[in-house]
């Protein structure tokens, strides 16, 4: 028969374990909790980062549409003055698709603008007034588009250039 000292001496390791493992777990949840938290800060960081330079495409997408969009419109006078001497080349017809098609890979599609449009101020921008189109009671609708005097256009549903329009009187 074991005395109680022993029986002490023999609980006391096993208490010891007992506490030793109650720790370690305790330590384990707090690993793997600080586990989980790096994981998903890692997460959210790519995310992040895919956003960020998203923003940066877009921005040098956008930067290179708007050097383009002059050389648009040089292109559309330059067909305007052809076709007012005689007729013109199909080759200029074809380089200016090109270009549009091109620049609408990127995101780019122009404002559609017609004679008698309401005016919108996030899409259009007055450069004057002009006489417009009659509605059936043989008068102008004040506050329309009267005409488009330079294109506008969007990028990505963004407006990058207001088109330039006279409203009517």
């Amino acid at each position: 028969m074991m005395n109680n000292e022993e029986e002490k001496k023999e609980e006391q390791p096993a208490e010891d374990l007992k506490n030793e493992l109650e720790k370690t777990r305790k330590e384990k949840e707090e690993y793997l909790n600080g586990w989980k938290r790096a994981k998903a800060d890692l997460i959210n960081y790519q995310k992040d980062e895919g956003k960020r330079f998203e923003e940066m495409m877009n921005y040098a997408t956008e930067a290179m549409v708007m050097d383009l969009i002059p050389v648009l419109d040089s292109f559309e006078l330059g067909i305007f003055a052809l076709e007012k001497n005689g007729q013109v080349d199909k080759g200029v017809y074809i380089i200016k698709t090109q270009l549009e098609e091109v620049l609408k890979k990127k995101g780019l599609e122009k404002i559609k603008v017609s004679s008698g449009d309401q005016f919108d101020t996030m899409k259009h921008e007055s450069i004057g007034e002009a006489e417009g189109p009659l509605t059936g009671s043989g008068q102008a609708k004040s506050g329309t588009i009267a005409e488009e005097i330079e294109s506008g256009y969007m990028l990505n549903g963004k407006v990058v250039r207001p088109a330039r329009v006279k409203i009517t009187k």
